[in-house]
């Protein structure tokens, strides 16, 4: 067996001998220098790729590159902002490479739903960023690439929360249901998870904003859409392989607390003396550690294969102590041609795993609220509350021991599948069958310790575990022509069908009275089944079916006029009996005048004009019918000593509505893309308007009348049903205009801004006939006191979400509010959630191989009603239980809590929301071709004059007791809300030659 070994040992170092032999024989050295043929100045940080190999460097500082390659090779030299060159190397040793000034910006490639376009063909409101322009440090998500990028698009998340996820709206609010965030499509696969990819696994990712665009996409159109393309192996490059890893550390701290009265300052307000100093705020938070690893292979072959593969783990602790996230993505791509390129498959498999713990949120209120005095733990050795300092006092809860006696734990899978095969039939005929299936699993734990004096002790502990199985199957067929007519019109037509079924079911159950803790969650058998302690159950399932067929003609003459139409119809098996199927038309036309007209240092001008109608899918699928849910008991021998016939029945809780259809949006966009100066400074203006009709929401209808939607129906039982029957109006304007390389002596300045301007919606209707309502009054500030109070009301004929109050005048001399009325009927606005605007500003500057990106993003117009001043702004800590929020904004306060225009502030913010510095290594390192070091800060500094814990934008309010209301009450900052973070992260980017 030695020998054996011995053998193998030298018939490899032999081979490796004459190969390197032959490498020596058949490689020579080149060198050289690339500059820019504007001014003559050298370019660092120029790629040089060996074409067909993954040998490649990096130009230094002054522009000077060395390589080492084969005889007749051919050097493909790339750099942003400028045109790639191939050339070819020939018997030369010294190359020097003068590099022109991209301005085929128009050629650009935008991913449009179906397939993709040039963007000079594009006439409706497209925005792409690549991810060259991603934003960097700790992503967790794919939308936080896109924070400040997109003029109209708005990615926020209010407070520091890892296991939260960003809130996305674009254009503003369109409707009043769930279904407000855009479509998501990955690679193609319609109402893909944003879980199913990795932010390093992506490569650009479009945003079809209005409806000429989106309406390809039917009824899931109306929110608009983002396209996701991932990266992928290339073909045409010969053999080869590509491996690169991405890895990074981050660490977060408290960015920001709400100023309470310290112990002695408590006290000397009269609050009760426990004898201790406890600061809450840093007794339940942490400095939060976290750290992401990623390693992608890619590449492909001669034999027209190419593949990608990736893998990511992520580990994120939160800035408390029992919040945590991770997550595991796996990846898989490959590609394969056949029949000279005829026909090519595609498949693709995603795997996403991901843990989260967390707490529960109301810790954070009671750390600002608990007595600055009271111990964390008790000397009572009874141990009631499991050792914890507790009080029989409402509202009174120790935040440490609710963090550490609720848990909170969740995993999530996510499963993607994905088949695709076309076929040229003709030359400019192609068919392409697509086959995808997401399938998300989750199972979640919720444990109330048997001492948790919030919840547990009343039950004596409690504990839950819930169940979820999402899947999402779809099927698409298209056939796509290309014809040119003459020589001057090109034509695109495309014709699909496709079908998609959803299934969702899952189930929930609910114990109480343990004896012991230490079985959590785990074995709901430890519950007592003792007479009258109840076990809640509850479990659902439903499915639902989309059948489309779509259509799209472009048309192209003399790259002068453009002119787009498009066609779905779409039957959906959630709609009633007599609205099956919708269409949804579009059509946009554009003309290049930079094609008509000279306009001098004008490169670019196309005027567009865009007209679509797109649809919104009701949040559940079984709306239109009626439903039953479990009503009381039926005693079936009337002997009430015996339980054993005792059934439970059902009630119908909601009638049917045989008439219920999607919501329909009807938008048009007017454009103007510009370009001067060659397309070094280039951007996009656009105003749009949007009409929002038949939105959804549930109605009171008289029982025992007829049905009022068709009177063949039964009369009607439970007295209400869902309807279309709100209208909402919107527009705005957005600005976009990048310029790109500004010398600034030796430095390159790139800065990029965009801006919207929003006219925010108004009702135009609440009802419909008989049915519906004047105006909807939501979301109270709550308890203790002010559960009576709803803030927001929304009236037909005025803005979503104004909030209504009476005008704080002032305080008297004991310690009173005076309001201006106080009769709810002489209310008037004191405010309104929804921004008027926001804008993002991005700036790259470039030096050897030195590169500083920053972000300044801002919001203004916005409100936000401060629920820690409204409950405990300057109270009187001899008549309170509650630690006192200090402010200047008032006195001594004696009354009770009163919701007025005092506690509703303006949270207009600038944030620097990103700053990145990196550092490009020397290329003549002789392992790696890419080697880059980086810096990053996120949230380093927010100014506002908002006073609570996040000025961000609430799109919605949880708490406002209707799931189906939510977006009805922007605005609150409720008192649970994370604290916000400030994070800094190291990481390094490295590709092997």
């Amino acid at each position: 067996m030695i020998k054996f070994y011995q053998s193998i040992r030298c018939c490899l170092v032999v081979m490796m001998a004459a190969a390197s032999v032959s490498a020596f024989a058949q490689r020579i050295n080149v060198t050289g220098r690339v500059t820019s043929s504007d001014d003559g100045s050298a370019l660092p940080g120029v790629n040089i790729l060996e074409k067909g190999t993954n040998n490649g460097t990096i130009t230094n500082a002054n522009g000077d590159f060395s390589i080492s390659v084969a005889e007749n090779a051919t050097l493909v030299v790339s750099f942003v902002g400028y045109a790639t060159q191939e050339v070819a190397v020939g018997a030369q040793s010294v190359i020097n490479i003068s590099l022109n000034a991209d301005i085929t910006a128009l050629e650009e490639v935008v991913v449009i739903g179906y397939g993709s376009q040039e963007r000079k063909e594009i006439n409706s409101a497209v925005a792409s960023v690549s991810a060259k322009d991603f934003n960097r440090g700790n992503v967790t998500s794919p939308t936080q690439l896109l924070t400040g990028k997109v003029a109209g698009l708005s990615v926020s998340r209010a407070g520091g929360d890892p296991n939260q996820a960003q809130t996305l709206r674009l254009r503003g609010i369109t409707t009043f249901g769930a279904n407000s965030e855009p479509l998501i499509v990955i690679d193609g696969i319609v109402g893909a998870s944003l879980d199913n990819v990795d932010p390093n696994d992506i490569a650009s990712i479009d945003v079809l904003k209005d409806g000429s665009a989106a309406a390809i996409y039917g009824t899931r159109g109306s929110s608009g859409v983002i396209m996701i393309t991932t990266k992928s192996g290339k073909a045409g490059r010969g053999n080869y392989t590509n491996v690169e890893y991405n890895g990074f550390v981050s660490v977060d701290n408290v960015a920001n607390k709400i100023t309470v009265l310290g112990p002695s300052e408590f006290v000397a307000r009269g609050g009760q003396d426990f004898g201790s100093q406890t600061n809450w705020f840093n007794e339940l938070t942490q400095t939060g550690y976290s750290y992401t690893n990623n390693l992608t292979v890619s590449g492909g072959t001669n034999a027209g294969t190419t593949y990608s593969a990736s893998v990511n783990y992520r580990n994120n602790d939160g800035i408390v102590k029992g919040v945590n996230f991770q997550r595991w993505n796996t990846r898989l791509a490959l590609g394969q041609e056949a029949m000279n390129g005829k026909l090519r498959f595609n498949f693709a498999v995603a795997y996403n795993d991901r843990k989260q713990e967390s707490i529960n949120m109301a810790a954070f209120r009671y750390a600002v609220i608990y007595n600055p005095t009271a111990p964390i733990f008790d000397n009572d050795e009874t141990d009631v509350d499991g050792g914890y300092f507790q009080r029989d006092l409402f509202d009174f809860f120790n935040p440490i021991a609710l963090s550490r006696q609720q848990q909170f734990v969740g995993e999530r899978k996510n499963t993607l599948l994905n088949y695709s095969a076309e076929y040229d039939i003709i030359q400019d005929l192609t068919a392409k069958i697509n086959f995808a299936q997401t399938r998300e699993t989750g199972l979640d734990g919720a444990f109330w310790s048997i001492y948790d004096k919030a919840e547990g002790a009343g039950t004596h502990g409690s504990a839950r575990r819930s169940t979820y199985d999402n899947t999402n199957d779809l099927l698409e067929f298209t056939l796509k022509y290309n014809r040119k007519f003459g020589t001057d019109l090109n034509s695109e037509f495309l014709l699909g069908t496709a079908s998609q079924k959803r299934t969702f079911e899952g189930y929930a159950v609910r114990v109480k009275q343990f004896l012991y803790d230490y079985t959590s969650f785990y074995n709901l058998s430890f519950a007592s089944n003792r007479e009258g302690v109840n076990t809640e159950a509850s479990g659902y399932r439903s499915e639902d079916v989309l059948l489309s067929t779509f259509g799209r003609a472009n048309f192209n003459y003399k790259n002068t006029y453009f002119f787009s139409a498009t066609v779905r119809a779409e039957s959906f098996s959630g709609f009633g009996e007599n609205e099956k199927t919708g269409i949804f038309p579009a059509a946009s036309a554009g003309v290049q005048l930079s094609e008509l007209f000279d306009l001098g240092p004008v490169s670019n001008l196309k005027f567009r004009l865009s007209y679509g109608v797109t649809g919104a899918l009701p949040p559940f699928s079984d709306l239109a019918l009626p439903v039953l849910v479990p009503g009381g008991t039926v005693d079936f021998d009337g002997d009430p000593s015996t339980d054993d016939d005792q059934f439970v029945i059902a009630n119908q809780a909601r009638d049917p509505n045989p008439t219920l259809k999607w919501e329909e949006k009807t938008e048009i966009n007017v454009g103007v893309d510009f370009g001067f100066f060659g397309n070094r400074l280039t951007g996009a203006i656009e105003y749009y308007t949007r009409n929002i009709d038949d939105l959804l929401f549930s109605v009171s209808i008289p029982t025992g009348a007829p049905n009022p939607f068709d009177p063949s129906q039964p009369a009607n039982v439970a007295g209400n049903a869902w309807a279309n029957i709100g209208q909402i109006k919107s527009a705005g304007f957005e600005f976009t205009a990048s310029y790109n390389d500004i010398p600034i002596g030796p430095v390159k300045w790139t800065p990029s801004l965009n801006f919207t301007i929003y006219d925010k919606p108004v009702i135009e209707s609440f009802s419909v006939g008989d049915l519906g309502f004047g105006e909807i009054r939501l979301a109270t500030p709550g308890s203790p006191g002010q559960n009576n109070n709803e803030i927001i009301r929304n009236i037909a004929g005025r803005p979503l979400g104004d909030m209504y109050g009476p005008v704080f005048r002032g305080i008297d001399e004991n310690g009173n509010y005076v309001l201006s009325t106080t009769d709810p009927d002489e209310f008037v606005v004191v405010g309104n959630g929804l921004p008027d605007g926001e804008f993002g500003f991005t700036n790259t500057f470039t030096y050897k191989n030195w590169d500083l990106n920053f972000l300044l993003r801002g919001v203004f117009g916005h409100d936000l009603y401060n629920s820690y001043r409204g409950f405990y702004e300057n109270r009187d800590a001899a008549s309170n239980t509650w630690n006192s929020v200090v402010t200047d904004k008032t006195p001594f306060v004696t009354q009770s809590p009163t919701f007025s225009s005092l506690f509703v502030e303006d949270a207009t913010y600038l944030r620097l929301d990103n700053a990145t510095i990196g550092y490009n290594l020397s290329a003549k390192n002789p392992v790696f071709s890419r080697a880059r070091i980086y810096l990053s800060g996120q949230n380093l500094f927010t100014i506002t004059d908002y006073t609570g814990i996040d000025p961000e934008v609430r799109y919605f309010d949880t708490e406002n007791g209707n799931t189906f209301t939510t977006n009805l009450a922007p605005g609150l900052e409720r008192r649970n809300t994370y604290f916000t973070t400030r994070t800094f992260t190291f990481g390094v980017t490295l590709t092997l030659k």
